[in-house]
């Protein structure tokens, strides 16, 4: 197994004056720690998949069987944050996936691509969710096609597109790929990560980079108000990292046939935004604290009140057995924040990003080159 990587997220976090809570090691201390954890060895490969030129030698040296590609920028309000960073998450997001594509047409055209998509590409339609596609009945005729889009940034814009490219790319050459529309993973620790530290996973609560239910633990454990944007309708995916990793391996298992283009709806619970702050502050009570929850004005251009409901039979029927959100994993979260409260800067917390408003904070200030180095 070969990692290609750029590290150019370690970049934008020296860039942008953020860190995850938990100190992650360089990527070569990773490895090694994996790979005296492993029977199949791991190496590491620095390679930026906008360099088509390193990426497609690399392709050709590694003959991969399997390509899981989870080498993007992940972040919605980064891609919001100014124009340099819209234009950063384009490149590294949709010419980085292009490049994979036209590499494994030439150097790996039988590998299947395991490709990390995001249920944010969706948005929040009035119907079902279903899983990619969606049969439509119009005037008298019916056809399978794709479900609609709505995506909520710019980011979930490159997503979306990367989604349409790879499935042109089955049609026309024969590749093979499976999309895990993902939804947002919670949760610390994995069996790799329990039998050694050097192998902890982020765990990222600022502005930028951070999800909701990390800043709520991260809140209760300071003692400092749980903070909902807006109302806290917004209901989302949601899904433990130890789930995260067992639907790539079932994905993986179970490869795509030649010319297909699966989509998989990769989350296993929904949740509004209040519900989880009303969880995190059960949990924290009973930690002898009582954060309150507030509510702050919406940063993001999104409705609050909304039917949500999806599909995610695929990896169910491959094996998945959901891991599904316990005050175990929220007071996990917490231990964590309580043991790395040296590590945690407050003012990281708060909203950075405005969809619509100028950009007065420093994220929204930090300069962030259109290409990734």
């Amino acid at each position: 197994m070969t990692i290609l990587d750029n590290l150019v997220r370690r970049a934008w976090d020296r860039e942008l004056g953020v860190s995850s809570l938990t100190p992650i090691r360089s990527l070569e201390e990773r490895v090694a720690a994996w790979n005296e954890l492993a029977r199949r060895p791991l190496q590491f490969q620095a390679c930026d998949a906008t360099d088509y030129p390193a990426l497609l030698e690399a392709f050709r040296s590694t003959r991969p069987d399997a390509i899981v590609h989870f080498g993007q920028q992940r972040s919605a309000p980064f891609s919001m944050m100014n124009r340099d960073a819209a234009v950063a998450t384009l490149v590294n997001n949709t010419i980085g996936n292009m490049n994979v594509l036209w590499a494994m047409r030439e150097a790996a055209p039988d590998a299947h691509l395991v490709k990390l998509g995001t249920m944010g590409e969706y948005g929040t339609p009035n119907i079902e969710i279903e899983e990619g596609f969606i049969r439509i009945e119009h005037k008298g005729r019916s056809d399978r096609l794709p479900f609609p889009k709505q995506p909520g940034s710019f980011y979930h814009l490159t997503k979306t597109s990367d989604s349409d490219h790879i499935y042109f790319a089955c049609r026309a050459w024969g590749l093979r790929a499976t999309d895990l529309n993902q939804g947002v993973v919670y949760g610390l620790s994995t069996d790799e990560t329990v039998a050694c530290e050097r192998l902890v996973n982020r765990l990222d609560y600022d502005g930028v980079f951070g999800t909701v239910l990390n800043r709520f633990c991260i809140e209760a454990a300071l003692g400092v108000p749980l903070t909902v944007y807006g109302l806290g309708g917004q209901s989302r995916t949601f899904i433990n990292i130890r789930d995260t990793a067992r639907c790539i391996a079932l994905a993986v298992e179970s490869p795509a046939e030649p010319g297909e283009f699966r989509v998989f709806n990769q989350f296993t619970e929904i949740f509004s935004v209040l519900e989880l702050a009303r969880r995190v502050h059960y949990v924290a009570a009973r930690r002898g604290l009582e954060p309150r929850i507030e509510h702050l004005p919406n940063p993001r251009v999104e409705r609050e009140a909304h039917y949500y409901s999806s599909t995610n039979e695929h990896l169910l029927s491959l094996g998945l057995e959901p891991r599904l959100l316990d005050d175990g994993v929220l007071d996990d979260l917490m231990s964590a924040a309580v043991r790395f409260r040296d590590r945690i800067d407050p003012a990281q917390i708060a909203p950075a990003i405005s969809w619509a408003a100028p950009f007065e904070t420093a994220a929204g200030r930090a300069a962030v080159g259109a290409v990734p180095a």
